[in-house]
């Protein structure tokens, strides 16, 4: 089996677990896993390692996120989505102004606090387990980007306001905590009713496949193509490409910071390298 990335359009009602097991069902491999989970609510582009290209996910994850979602002000929930119970109910008056004054405030970098059944760790234990054991999980703040948060249709009814909201930011964001804080800044609470994840780094929904298409044709994308779609390349010599094979420096080229993609003269994909200083230090190789 080659490897490479899966992109996958993750359906409604499945765990982004599942996902990474049906792949390894039609993978026949084992070595596979996925760069940043998606809710079970939440649909779209879910990105799948198979194989070496496992090797890419933790840097996949720390990468530019786009998403397309409904927030509907007037409702809370334990889970700050449509998944949870609602907590508490407020009739939704507030105008149009008020509501783009609120999402001007959760632009830009923000702090922002996970929800309480996120799978962050607390001492050890998962906070989504903490808080189904009635346990009070306390998570502390961390700042996030929101690159850009644009209201596509605001929709009144039975004193609720929804929004049709578009989303790009940085990695580690919660889009169902952007709904809760808007909520709570307009007074009416808030929670996510749908999420679709439209982009993860270069790889959007134009290259996603949903499980269906993927049972008749595993479509893998290639490790070569996968690399240079997401990270800067770096071409380099015969004598350079003996150096990174066998795990050693090279020198900085000034194209960080972040990985960089490093390539054999004929195109072979080699290593993801890291510039540190003056030198460029290999993160991942992938030729023996």
């Amino acid at each position: 089996m080659n490897s490479g990335l899966v992109i996958v359009d993750k359906p409604a009602g499945w765990t982004s677990h599942d996902v990474v097991g049906k792949l390894r069902r039609l993978a026949k491999t084992r070595r596979v896993g996925h760069a940043g989970t998606l809710d079970p609510m939440a649909t779209g582009v879910l990105v799948i390692g198979v194989d070496k290209a496992t090797r890419l996910l933790g840097h996949l994850a720390l990468t530019e996120k786009g998403y397309d979602g409904t927030i509907r002000l007037g409702q809370s929930t334990n889970t700050d989505d449509a998944e949870g119970e609602i907590t508490s109910t407020a009739y939704a008056d507030v105008d149009d102004a008020a509501i783009q004054s609120g999402i001007g405030t959760l632009t830009g970098v923000i702090q922002q606090i996970p929800p309480q059944v996120s799978a962050i760790k607390v001492n050890g234990e998962r906070a989504y387990k903490m808080a189904r054991k009635g346990e009070e999980v306390e998570l502390k703040a961390r700042p996030v980007t929101i690159h850009d948060f644009g209201v596509l249709e605001i929709r009144r009814h039975d004193g609720l306001i929804d929004l049709d909201v578009s989303i790009t930011c940085s990695s580690g964001t919660y889009i169902r905590a952007l709904a809760r804080d808007l909520g709570a800044m307009l007074g009416t609470g808030g929670h996510l009713t749908a999420l679709r994840r439209t982009r993860v780094g270069p790889y959007d929904l134009s290259m996603a496949r949903t499980i269906d298409e993927l049972t008749k044709e595993l479509r893998i994308l290639p490790m070569a193509d996968a690399v240079g779609a997401a990270f800067p390349r770096r071409e380099v010599s015969e004598d350079d490409a003996r150096k990174v094979m066998h795990g050693g420096k090279l020198p900085a080229a000034g194209l960080g910071p972040g990985p960089i993609g490093v390539f054999a003269p004929d195109g072979t994909l080699l290593a993801l390298v890291e510039e540190q200083g003056k030198a460029a230090k290999p993160l991942a190789v992938f030729v023996p």
